[in-house]
């Protein structure tokens, strides 16, 4: 009889409930930090599920590219708007006419001011040769030719590369 009324008095005791109830709410805080837990892992496994195949999304900028407010701008290069590349068919005075790749040919006004560039020297109009590769760059004029600020003149043979240098030996053959 002592013993029931020692069990009775237990559990009818404020600490006891007090103790329970802090219980449980760790355990409910527990259970959310766990369901928060598994809640980031399935967002991070969703995000890295399917990277190769959305790659071009991941990094390439907003959907409509990084050139997005402009899809109106004329397609094409844009070299073609102040510029040519192309060769020089005719060389008359401080004028050059260049061939562009689309066969378009152009005028070009050469001042004193003209930087040409050949390699890493500059040179003077009288250097050019017809059948040169040219870049010009510049402002176009109302007569519709272009006035070029730089001429850079290559010299078509192939591109030097860096120098060779041999590979270690593989030493298992």
């Amino acid at each position: 009889m002592n013993e029931e009324k020692t069990i009775k008095k237990f559990f009818q005791s404020r600490d006891v409930l007090k103790w329970v109830i802090i219980g449980l709410a760790g355990f409910a805080v527990l259970i959310l930090v766990f369901g928060a837990g598994v809640k980031v892992g399935t967002m991070k496994a969703m995000y890295s599920y399917r990277w190769a195949e959305n790659y071009h999304r991941n990094f390439g900028g907003p959907r409509g590219g990084f050139l997005g407010d402009l899809k109106n701008f004329p397609q094409g290069d844009f070299i073609n708007g102040h510029g040519i590349f192309g060769s020089i068919i005719k060389i008359d005075g401080n004028t050059i006419v260049a061939k562009a790749k689309d066969d378009v040919e152009k005028t070009v006004l050469v001042s004193d001011s003209t930087i040409i560039q050949k390699g890493r020297e500059r040179v003077k109009l009288p250097d050019l040769k017809v059948d040169e590769d040219i870049v010009i760059i510049g402002s176009p004029n109302e007569e519709g030719q272009i006035e070029a600020k730089l001429i850079r003149v290559f010299d078509g043979s192939d591109p030097r590369g860096l120098p060779y240098r041999p590979s270690r030996p593989v030493p298992f053959n």
